[in-house]
Formats: structure tokens, C-alpha cells, sequence
């Protein structure tokens, strides 16, 4: 890609950017929000027409102006949201070989012993063992990405553009996925990665391309660089002026829960949260810190256990109990649970708070926009304007939205579970400066990771979860990452 550019409403999102990609490598692509990568991955694969700059392969000009003209020079690009790529009712088989099927221009002559011998072959060479005549619907989230990988062997892709691959996947999940993408390397296959784990860009990638304000500010390969240069480019500065930790006054216990148990994954959990105060929940994926949150907010009923705010007995059995109780949660499924991605970033932080907003059962438009235009400014939402569909949002972006949607309630609790998942560096500042900010407001924090990094930058106390039980607490400043590691392992040393 030579010299693109891209403009949308007068404003440049692209400036002159060169990207190389050759076959059989990884090519990292970093940048915080608004940096300009997906723009660009966009002219790439055919979603967007560049202003201005050329696309070649092997040195003959590409005429790239839909999808379709990406497919047929080789290249694929495997989206963040798996689901949307994929035919729910559709089998393994049909989602793998769909391109064939497509062709085929609805032909009822479609030799489907063939075509399931086909898909398996694909999985076999992958060295992936499901079942092709399962329909997509009953496959997990690794599943669905391992089947997106398959139909790019099927298409005999010969670049590809993999987009956060390893945001829904678990550590185990993803060392398979890399193992995938040796594979791909292997068949010559070039590999455009853009991630904000940078542990795992390291690990996998070659080259590494950063990119803000529309262009190119770094191109190294991954050997002759380290994290803390990444990040200094992605930002224009380093990863602690960045991140400082706001200091709060802590006062007494807000949330007590006293064995807290349901199920197989919540097996009698004893925390405090005080005012002023952050707790981070740490633990491995499967640790049940998801199932936790949703104890405390009331989206499932806890089976044994006491929990109270302020010294106050609550019991919720909905979300509306948890709510009254004054805790809120903000999930980890931002898209499903988070937020409504269909309705308006306006309406969206109104929700909470439509009878404050409203006279006689009417909404107040006045209102409603005033509220908003102080939340979008207050939490450095990027929104082009306040009634933009939530959807065409980034993902941080979304997040600050779903956080932001609780500011404005009488809420003393907020649980945070996965906070910056999928999210870059950019949006985890806002992230992170807008939970130091509800701590000085006395807010109680539960602050619920897989990131370890993140909780000792974060907290002021950490508790380890392991299957289900709080197994070990650290003050700040008590611990390290391989201490958070071993006790979340249940002290395996070998994993550790």
C-alpha cells in the first residue's frame, strides 16, 4: 500500500501511509483509537475506497473497490466479531466452504457428500478435530474463530487481515490460534495482526507497524524493538505518564459479601470493597469472576451467602434489585450486555436516569441532550455526534459509553468485569482516569481482570480468585505479576 489517503468530512483519518505485507510473515499493526488502522485495513479489504494511493501485489496495481475484488487477489480479513462472519444456522461444513456455495449462483445440483469431504479435509490438515456436520450455532467462541481460519484455507487466501482474533479467546485458546497461524506462515500466507496485547504481539509477530493521528510513526521488526517503544509511539509518551493512579481518601466498607457461593464456579467468596477504594478480582480465565459480578448485580441468584451495601442486608434477584441497591455493573459482553449497539449513543447514557429526565411520563429532548453533551465531553467519548447509532462506535469508545451510562446514578458500587477488553491503550487512559475519578467521588471499585499488569498499576488491594475462592490478598505495591500467577494457578508451580 503506497502514499494512501483518506478523508471523511474534510477530516484526514489517513496521511500518506505505506504499508508492506510480505508472504509467510506477521505484521503487527498498532495504534491507539483513532489512529487510523482499521481505515486503512478497511481500503485493504475493499469496505472503503482510498482518496488518494495505490494497492499492489508483486508489483502490479490492484483495483480494490469492494470485498469481492479483495477475495479475488487473496485477500481475507477475519473480524473481531466472529458471529457476524458466520451463518448461525448454516453447518461447519457450508460456513467453511460458503464462497463455493455462493458461486454455485443457488444451483440445486450441489454435491454435499463432496463438499463435507472437502470441509473435513481442511480441518484435517488444520489439525482440528469438530464435527462439520454441527451446526455454527452450537460451536463456542474459539470454535467459531477456528472455523473462520479453516475457510481461509478453502478460499486459498493469500493475505490476511486477522482483527483482535484473541479478544474472546482464553490463554489456552489462544496458544492454539497461534499455532494456526504458524500454519499460515508456513503456507506462505502473509499475516496483518492488529492487537492490544502486547505480549502477544511479540510472540507471534515479525514486523511491527504503529500508527497515530492518521500515519505511520514506527516500522521495525519485532526483534529490534520492545514494548515500551510501542507504547511511546502509540501515545507520544510513556506507558506511566500515561496511567498515573489518582489518589483517593478511603473510608469505611460499602460492599461486604460474606461466602457468597452458586454453583460450581462462585464457592463461598468473602470481600470488602471500602469508599475511595479499588479492588481488583484477578484470576485465570474459568476462575469465575464473570459468575461473580453477576451475583452482585443480581443477574443470577446466589444460592448461599449474605451481601451488603452500606451496611445494609441486600438480596437481588434481578438487575433492577441491584440497581436499587446502589450497585451497578458494567460487563464483559459490552456488545450483548453493555449496551444497545441499535440505539443512539444519547439514549443510551439516558437509560438510567429516564425518570429524571422526564415530566408526566414525557421525555424532555432538552434534557436528554444536555445530559449527554456533558457525559460524551466529561468521560472523552469520540462521537462524531450525540445521536450516532452506538454500533459505529470504536470498541473503547463503546465502553466508555456503557460505563458512562452509571455515572450519572445514585450507584455507591461498581463492579467492573473486563473492563478493556478488545480495548488499545488510548481508550484504557480514559478507562482507567474515569474509575480514579468515581474513587475520589467515593465510589466503591471491584475491579475484575485477567490483566494482571493492570491490577497492580490499578489497585489498591488485589485479591486472587481461583476456582471459584478468594485464595490469597495483596496490599498494593505487595505483589508481582509471577506472585499474582502462581496463586491464580492454584500454585502450580510448572504453569507459573
Amino acid at each position: 500500500m503506497s502514499g494512501i489517503g483518506k478523508s471523511f468530512a474534510g477530516v484526514a483519518a489517513l496521511k500518506n501511509v505505506d504499508f508492506e505485507l510480505r508472504g509467510g510473515e506477521v505484521h503487527a499493526l498498532l495504534g491507539a483509537n483513532g489512529a487510523g488502522k482499521s481505515t486503512l485495513m478497511k481500503i485493504l479489504s475493499g469496505a472503503y475506497e482510498g482518496d488518494e494511493g495505490t494497492i499492489g501485489i508483486d508489483g502490479e496495481t490492484l483495483a480494490v473497490r469492494s470485498p469481492a475484488d479483495a477475495k479475488k487477489s487473496g485477500i481475507h480479513c477475519v473480524y473481531q466479531e466472529v458471529d457476524t462472519s458466520l451463518v448461525q444456522h448454516l453447518s461447519v461444513a457450508e460456513n467453511i466452504m460458503l464462497d463455493r456455495l455462493a458461486a454455485s449462483g443457488g444451483s440445486k445440483w450441489i454435491s454435499w457428500g463432496k463438499l463435507n469431504d472437502e470441509a473435513a479435509q481442511v480441518l484435517a490438515k488444520l489439525g482440528l478435530q469438530i464435527d462439520v456436520h454441527r451446526s455454527v450455532a452450537e460451536l463456542t467462541l474459539a470454535e467459531k474463530q477456528l472455523v473462520l481460519i479453516a475457510r481461509l484455507f478453502a478460499q486459498e487466501a493469500k493475505f490476511v487481515i486477522l482483527d483482535e482474533p484473541t479478544a474472546p479467546l482464553s490463554m489456552e485458546e489462544a496458544e492454539r490460534l497461534f499455532g494456526l497461524m504458524d500454519g499460515l506462515k508456513a503456507a506462505g500466507i502473509g499475516i496483518v495482526f492488529i492487537s492490544h496485547r502486547l505480549p502477544e504481539v511479540f510472540r507471534v509477530s515479525d514486523r511491527i507497524t504503529v500508527m497515530r493521528d492518521g500515519a505511520v510513526v514506527m516500522n521495525e521488526s519485532a526483534d529490534a524493538t520492545n514494548a515500551g517503544d510501542v507504547i511511546r509511539a502509540m501515545l507520544g509518551k510513556s506507558f506511566e505518564e500515561e496511567y498515573p493512579k489518582l489518589e483517593a481518601t478511603i473510608g469505611g466498607p460499602l460492599l461486604e459479601t460474606r461466602g457468597l457461593a452458586a454453583g460450581r464456579r462462585v464457592r463461598g467468596v468473602d470481600l470488602t470493597v471500602r469508599s475511595g477504594e479499588i479492588v481488583a478480582v484477578v484470576g485465570l480465565v474459568g476462575a469465575g469472576k464473570t459468575e461473580l459480578s453477576r451475583l452482585l448485580f443480581g443477574a443470577d441468584v446466589a444460592e448461599k451467602g449474605t451481601i451488603a451495601v452500606g451496611g445494609k442486608r441486600v438480596a437481588p434477584r434481578s438487575p433492577a434489585d441491584g440497581v436499587a441497591a446502589g450497585i451497578v455493573l458494567v460487563p464483559e459482553e459490552r456488545r450483548k450486555e453493555g449496551i444497545l449497539v441499535r440505539e443512539s449513543v444519547l439514549h443510551n447514557l439516558s437509560l438510567p436516569i429516564l425518570r429524571s429526565l422526564s415530566r408526566f411520563g414525557f421525555i424532555s429532548g432538552a434534557k436528554e441532550k444536555r445530559h449527554a453533551d456533558g457525559a460524551i465531553a466529561r468521560l472523552g467519548i469520540k462521537a462524531s455526534r450525540p445521536d450516532i447509532a452506538t454500533a459505529f462506535l470504536s470498541g473503547g469508545n463503546q465502553q466508555k459509553v456503557a460505563i458512562g451510562k452509571w455515572t450519572s446514578t445514585d450507584a455507591s458500587v461498581f463492579v467492573f468485569d473486563e473492563p478493556t477488553k478488545g480495548v488499545d491503550v488510548g481508550a484504557k487512559r480514559d478507562i482507567f482516569r474515569i474509575i480514579g475519578e468515581l474513587a475520589q467521588q467515593g465510589k466503591g471499585i471491584l475491579y475484575l481482570t485477567c490483566e494482571f499488569a493492570e491490577a497492580l498499576g490499578l489497585a489498591d488491594r488485589i485479591l486472587v480468585l481461583c476456582d471459584g475462592e478468594i485464595v490469597r490478598e495483596f496490599g498494593r505495591g505487595e505483589a508481582t505479576q509471577e506472585d499474582l500467577l502462581y496463586y491464580a494457578s492454584a500454585g502450580k508451580e510448572d504453569l507459573a
